[in-house]
């Protein structure tokens, strides 16, 4: 069983419930439990600062969204969209005892080259990493910290 430890985000009144020998946690966005691992555990805390510092609306965001590469079925973490219905985040989340390497970069811009999002988070709970992506000219900078959300992003 998963022993959720501290992340390097603010803390939030996380809804833990345990059935037998599993601990779940509520889902805000799907509204129902799911089994807490350490990657919703991260998840679970990422929706909550995007939402509640980042001004990101809860209606806008979308978990596991499902999408084809090389003809295989993927999912990924959280996609975030602007209020005309476009695709302004993408995130990719990992357990904290997870290193981001770069087969997890490879892992959210291969994702990337399908859906073509300006922004993308890659982030294990401990180590948080922004990046935006230009395709005009077909590079990408690391940002400092994300932007607060606008509808016009």
């Amino acid at each position: 069983m998963f022993d959720p430890i501290p992340l390097n985000l603010p803390p939030y009144p996380s809804k833990i419930t345990q059935k037998q020998d599993k601990l779940f946690i509520f889902d805000e966005l799907r509204k129902k439990n799911l089994v807490l691992t350490p990657e919703e555990w991260v998840r679970q805390h990422w929706i909550h600062y995007l939402h509640t510092h980042k001004k990101y609306p809860k209606s806008l965001m979308k978990t596991e969204g499902g999408l084809k590469l090389n003809e295989l079925q993927k999912r990924s973490d959280l996609l975030i969209y602007d209020n005309a219905g476009n695709k302004v985040l993408l995130a990719e989340f990992k357990a904290p005892a997870v290193k981001i390497t770069e087969n997890t970069f490879r892992q959210i811009a291969n994702y990337n080259s399908i859906h073509k999002i300006p922004l993308l988070l890659v982030s294990n709970g401990i180590q948080h990493y922004y990046c935006k992506i230009d395709f005009v000219k077909g590079s990408f900078d690391f940002l400092a910290d994300l932007p607060i959300y606008q509808s016009d992003i």
